[in-house]
């Protein structure tokens, strides 16, 4: 992804969208969650797993833009 996609996820992507961030697949994305070894905190909403585009921008050493 580029720093334009990763800015322009939602508050809390999918964890699809925040493994492609990693550079990960879907499989290994979910396979490191389940573990506990994503690069950033997972949240679980019931069945879905979310991840903080914060958590990410900050992982990435991505500035998140100043609001207008």
């Amino acid at each position: 992804m580029t720093v334009e996609e990763i800015l322009a996820l939602p508050a809390a992507p999918d964890l699809i969208d925040a493994g492609r961030a990693f550079n990960l697949g879907r499989t290994k994305a979910y396979e490191m969650a389940r573990r506990g070894e994503f690069p950033v905190p997972v949240l679980r909403l019931g069945n879905a797993y979310r991840v903080r585009r914060s958590d990410i921008l900050a992982a990435l050493g991505i500035e998140q833009p100043a609001a207008v």
